[in-house]
């Protein structure tokens, strides 16, 4: 599922740095900056599959797989975190959040509550569920306990061989709802590498502030029409409907969406967004809520569009944003025009919007990924788009 990969792209190398390339467009309080957080190091060779939250105190944190040896999605690897109260110019330490003996411990899929609890859901081995929390900004965090249960709920239905939640943001409803977006995979073949697809897309959800989690219905099965959807994030929308946005390898190579009233029921047939190119990569999607142009809260999207550009499948980061609730999609603004894959975004007071994403190196022995942040505005979108 993750095997496509980034392009050249030379960064400096060594040990984890905590800023660089810190830039600001001049002019009308727009902002953009760039600051790396993760890099392959003497025990990482990769960092990937980002995931990214900013907690009611402005801290941010960023989650990734640490993975170990190569960039593979079975290496052996660790789930770790970084956290920054400055915005992202520094970082603490790397802290390991859980690990294996041997095999991959990842999905991260986080969900910020108004108590300022961050949950996180994550997966080993791709056939066991997770779930740990803090209380502390993401200090200090709870004994991993297990909620594998919860997905063979959707046994009966579907007969998965993998799961995972997310990865990226999961969200917290007006109802105070705890609700993230999983994937499952009815494998043809068997360990020790099973099979990503045929895949299916459902959500899974908590009530009581991460105490029981519970199985919502399947948002979208692999059909002719949306063939093997997965790696999807939900958004909510100005009348607190569900917006899904779901990745997809179909031909036609356009963001799939659905829609639900509540989150774990009732989703619409899935529609593809003419205007949203999808290279088959996880995407990002955010609800800024204080960018009200046209009078309901803009949706950021970001991912990979590398439409125009051949043989470069993930590169050329970009974000389209839309102010009617998913309908339409526009001011597509280039991020950056490098090698990018996996990105999560994490919306903030003013307009700031931070976008956690993937890039890399070539080694010798394959592709390196390393985790770098963007930290941007609105008014700098606003002021992009009307030079264009």
């Amino acid at each position: 599922m993750r095997r496509t990969r980034l392009f050249l792209l030379i960064i400096a190398a060594g040990s984890m740095i905590t800023a660089c390339r810190t830039t600001r467009t001049a002019g009308g309080g727009a902002l953009n900056e760039t600051h790396v957080v993760l890099e392959p190091d003497s025990k990482y060779a990769s960092m990937r599959i980002p995931a990214l939250v900013l907690t009611p105190k402005q801290t941010l944190i960023a989650f990734c797989e640490g993975r170990i040896g190569n960039a593979s999605d079975w290496a052996d690897m660790n789930l770790i975190m970084r956290r920054s109260t400055d915005g992202g110019k520094t970082w603490s330490e790397i802290k390991v959040l859980d690990t294996m003996r041997q095999g991959p411990v990842g999905n991260p899929t986080p969900i910020v509550d108004e108590r300022g609890v961050v949950h996180l859901l994550y997966q080993k081995d791709y056939k066991e569920a997770w779930y740990i929390q803090s209380v502390d900004d993401g200090k200090s965090w709870s004994q991993p306990r297990n909620i594998t249960a919860v997905y063979d709920q959707f046994k009966p239905e579907y007969n998965w061989k993998v799961l995972a939640p997310g990865p990226g943001h999961g969200i917290q409803l007006h109802s105070g709802r705890l609700l993230a977006a999983v994937w499952l995979a009815d494998s043809r073949k068997l360990t020790p590498r099973r099979s990503h697809s045929p895949s299916c897309v459902a959500t899974i959800y908590s009530d009581d502030h991460g105490q029981t989690w519970h199985r919502g219905a399947i948002v979208a099965d692999s059909s002719a029409l949306i063939p093997n959807p997965n790696e999807s994030q939900p958004v909510e929308l100005s009348d607190n409907r569900v917006l899904m946005s779901i990745r997809n390898p179909s031909p036609l190579k356009r963001r799939a969406f659905s829609v639900s009233t509540d989150g774990i029921a009732g989703w619409t047939p899935a529609r593809y967004a003419d205007e949203l190119f999808d290279p088959t990569c996880m995407a990002s999607i955010v609800r800024v809520s204080d960018w009200k142009p046209q009078g309901k809260p803009a949706i950021v999207f970001v991912n990979p569009d590398s439409r125009n550009i051949e043989k470069h499948p993930r590169a050329n980061l970009s974000a389209s944003i839309s102010f009617d609730d998913g309908n339409t999609w526009n001011l597509h603004q280039v991020l950056s025009t490098g090698p990018a894959g996996y990105s999560d975004m994490a919306a903030g007071p003013g307009g700031v919007i931070y976008c956690l994403y993937e890039t890399n190196t070539q080694q010798n022995k394959g592709f390196n990924y390393s985790l770098v942040l963007r930290k941007f505005n609105t008014k700098w979108l606003e002021q992009t788009s009307k030079q264009k």
